[in-house]
């Protein structure tokens, strides 16, 4: 097994090391594996020569432990840990939760609320002008002015407030060796502002600094206007509409063929700049980084207490692809990770499985080969490759593109081979996969369809019995605020789904996942949706709350109750009442959530639901009308 990079002074200078060249802090446990930010970052800078020390879950109460390596020569690397650290803290109530799968143990309360804020004061308290980088998904979502869901208002990048050299976004490789040299030539790191895939703060050259506007940079509303207030105390109209505006001008720039530098203002010293995004690695590059020597297990100091629950889901899987051209409302992946999709090579996928058997605790069962959308495994079209993606419209959204490459086989190939290796006994699709797009090559009957042929290798080999898919809603008008497919796509894939199982001779069934109180659902949705999953006889497992994360479509949404393309009002749950009748709606069979059913119906006028006879549940009638 390869070694863990050094945790702790002892085992640093075991090595030989006086001193780091990056130390790394995480909010997570420190768990060497390609599925989490840390290992990939740290492996990938080990691979060109640089000395990292991994800081996981430091005592943030004070700045000692930030001190456990002294300090290092090139520079303090940060994330908050694999999932935004309120996310992880928080409930979608704002209930504090009480497990943190990224932790020891599963328990809670080792990391800070807003870690990347904590963090970078610590190691300022520690070193002051030690260069400071932050990265992964907390430092990516709130790169600009974003809505908090948390404290309920606009807060500004997360660069001014961590006091942070450099923000990186995306997916880092490419960026952090970029970052990592220009250090190492000596060059300060205020001066490192050119990194695609980075942002930093500047000021106008009028002003002293170095910031020299050009004619393709956007400039976008500034921070003032986005808070400015009406006499109620409540965000202006003109705050909303700039609000909108900027999320549309950082939506339709996000792309590293047509991206250009944005620009955002919060005073005369003050303007936060992101840089175009980095292109996405090539299918060679991500074959590199997923070759690099990870233990693939969380650190052994980890053992006594029970170990890192997260690593349980990803030790035995395989991430293929990287990127979603889903353009899903409510994901923060097109935001984060692009909606370039790039994949990795068989050869490389093989390789890593034939890896996987050799290990002590591998009983033949890869848990997964996907990604962000397990079947999106190329480019969506040759178009986007040249001219990068279309900014006024989706890939799938409101029916799949004329141009879109719907071809299954390489996923097909990818899969049999997997399944092929000596030692492996079952693979596993877990990661989601769109119905809608396995549809959108589909000829019946004929040679060549990749759909119809993808669905039986998957019901052939592929399915524990269940399949989940994420329909999320079935009312129309919902369905359109969330960026997905009309009801009657889903209804056709059951019934194809169906259908191939019957051929096959197998028993397996289907769970599909819905969100409740997503920006655009009303109650009466929500009765529709109920209606629909009793008549169909989808026994309600778990439903996803709406959870406003910064980045998302539906989180400007949330807080505008505006689609920011269309200029059109938008109804929003906001109070903690509609927010618990819509969840009880959709799992109608539970007895607590009866008083609730039974409110929301009154409420909607729906009383013809109700059975006197048997409240709160629902029944079919010889008329074959569902009751609740």
């Amino acid at each position: 097994m390869p070694d863990f990079l050094p945790t702790t002074k002892q085992e640093m200078t075991s090595l030989g090391w006086e001193q780091p060249d990056f130390v790394l802090i995480t909010g997570d446990a420190y768990v060497d594996h390609p599925s989490f930010g840390t290992a990939i970052i740290s492996r990938v800078l080990e691979s060109r020569g640089y000395r990292v020390a991994v800081l996981a879950q430091p005592d943030w109460r004070g700045a000692d432990d930030f001190r456990r390596f002294g300090r290092p020569r090139l520079g303090f690397l940060i994330n908050s840990g694999n999932v935004d650290s309120m996310v992880n803290n928080f409930s979608v109530f704002k209930n504090r939760r009480k497990r943190d799968v990224y932790s020891p143990g599963g328990k809670s309360g080792r990391r800070p609320d807003r870690a990347l804020i904590v963090y970078c004061n610590r190691v300022r308290e520690a070193y002051g002008d030690v260069p400071v980088i932050i990265g992964g998904l907390e430092a990516s979502l709130r790169r600009l002015a974003h809505y908090d869901y948390w404290s309920d208002r606009v807060r500004r990048s997360i660069l001014l407030d961590s006091r942070a050299d450099i923000l990186i976004y995306g997916m880092g490789e490419r960026a952090v060796v970029e970052i990592a040299e220009a250090l190492d030539a000596g060059i300060s790191v205020k001066d490192i502002t050119w990194i695609k895939g980075t942002c930093v703060v500047m000021k106008p050259w009028e002003n002293g600094g170095s910031l020299t506007f050009e004619d393709e940079d956007i400039l976008l509303p500034e921070y003032g206007a986005l808070v400015e207030k009406d006499d109620t105390g409540c965000a202006s109209a003109g705050a909303i509409d700039s609000y909108c505006d900027s999320f549309r001008l950082q939506y339709r720039s996000n792309d590293a063929v047509i991206g250009k530098r944005l620009i955002e203002k919060y005073d005369e010293h003050e303007w936060v700049v992101q840089n175009p995004p980095q292109e996405p690695l090539s299918r060679q590059e991500l074959d590199d980084v997923y070759s690099l020597p990870y233990a693939r297990d969380y650190h052994p100091s980890y053992e006594s207490e029970g170990g890192v629950p997260a690593i349980s889901e990803v030790k035995f899987s395989i991430t293929s692809n990287r990127g979603c051209f889903g353009g899903c409302a409510f994901c923060a992946i097109t935001y984060h990770q692009g909606r370039e999709v790039r994949s990795r090579s068989l050869e490389s996928i093989v390789a890593e499985a034939e890896l996987l058997t050799q290990d002590s605790a591998f009983k033949g069962y890869i848990h997964d080969v996907g990604g962000p959308t397990a079947n999106f495994r190329n480019p969506s079209c040759e178009k986007q490759l040249k001219h990068g993606m279309c900014g006024s419209r989706d890939c799938l959204f409101p029916k799949p593109c004329s141009q879109l490459n719907t071809d299954h086989r390489d996923y097909i190939e990818v899969l049999r081979a997997v399944r092929n290796v000596k030692g492996v006994k079952k693979v596993f699709v877990r990661s989601g996969i769109r119905f809608d797009y396995i549809l959108a090559d589909w000829k019946e009957g004929r040679k060549g369809s990749s759909g119809e042929e993808f669905l039986r290798e998957l019901c052939s080999h592929h399915v524990s019995g269940i399949l989940k898919v994420a329909p999320e809603h079935v009312c129309s008008r919902v369905l359109k605020k969330m960026h997905k497919p009309e009801v009657e796509v889903f209804d056709r894939f059951c019934s194809e789904y169906e259908k191939a199982n019957s051929r096959l001779g197998k028993k397996q069934y289907m769970i599909p996942y819905f969100i409740s109180s997503h920006p655009g659902c009303t109650l009466d949705d929500a009765v529709d949706l109920a209606v629909y999953m009793k008549n169909k006889g989808f026994v309600p497992d778990q439903v996803q709350d709406f959870y406003p994360t910064p980045g998302t479509l539906a989180t400007c949404m949330y807080y505008t109750e505006r689609d920011p393309f269309t200029g059109e009002r938008v109804h929003v749950a906001k109070t903690a009442k509609e927010k618990k009748m819509q969840r009880a709606l959709l799992q109608f069979n539970r007895k607590e959530n009866r008083k609730l059913v039974e409110e929301a119906l009154r409420i909607t006028g729906r009383k013809d639901l109700l059975d006197d006879r048997n409240r709160g549940t629902y029944k079919r009638s010889k008329k074959r009308k569902s009751h609740i």
